[in-house]
């Protein structure tokens, strides 16, 4: 047979079964505060890697338009220098990649080469030692200005009438033009030399055509 429980030992059973569920009780609120704890931390983790992952992919975003810009700023300046050389430019070949020790802002960089090509692409004065050329210029114009004039005369001289009065006049107005041809053929001259005719070349070759003009005119008297 059962021996029957005393008063004491059911109400010790009772308190230790009231702290065993406070206990309980205790460790199962814990519980969920340490799962809602690690949940907001996953979610502030999972909210900061979502913004660096967004920020990450900006920048690239930002990087690549930027190497595009580059690239085709370099290869139109690329091109520029190519034009720029002429014919020598076969020996470049395609532009040149990007340089591994580079280092500052390459807008920057592309800027200082786009206001180096545009000095050079400025013409410049043609040297001194073009004289020679500037004055053979102005006295082949001369000379050709002077045979024009004389064929123009002879015209005249044959036909008479009219023409025989006009026609002197219109050559000798035509032999005058001469040391402008020159002019002409030495823009043509500084074209090619990628320079501008200033006032000393001008001069050179209008001394040179006047002198030319006046001495085939003293000749053909």
């Amino acid at each position: 047979m059962n021996e029957p429980v005393t008063s004491e030992s059911y109400a010790a059973q009772v308190r230790r079964l009231a702290e065993l569920t406070d206990r309980v009780r205790t460790q199962r609120a814990e519980a969920h505060a340490w799962h809602e704890q690690q949940c907001a931390a996953a979610e502030r983790a999972v909210a900061e890697a979502t913004e660096q992952l967004r920020e990450a992919e900006r920048e690239a975003a930002d990087a690549r338009e930027l190497v595009e810009r580059v690239d085709a700023e370099a290869a139109h300046l690329w091109q520029q220098l190519r034009a720029r050389l002429g014919a020598g430019a076969r020996r470049l070949g395609d532009p040149p990649g990007p340089a591994r020790d580079a280092s500052g802002d390459p807008l920057l960089l592309l800027h200082g080469v786009r206001g180096l090509l545009d000095r050079t692409r400025q013409p410049g004065e043609l040297p001194a030692s073009a004289n020679p050329l500037l004055a053979l210029c102005g006295a082949v114009g001369a000379a050709l200005m002077f045979a024009l004039g004389l064929g123009i005369r002879a015209l005249g001289a044959r036909n008479g009438g009219d023409l025989a009065v006009g026609l002197p006049v219109l050559a000798l107005v035509v032999t005058l033009l001469g040391p402008l041809v020159g002019l002409a053929l030495a823009k043509r001259l500084a074209d090619r030399r990628h320079a501008v005719l200033s006032p000393r070349p001008i001069t050179v070759v209008l001394v040179a055509g006047l002198v030319t003009t006046g001495v085939l005119l003293v000749l053909a008297r």
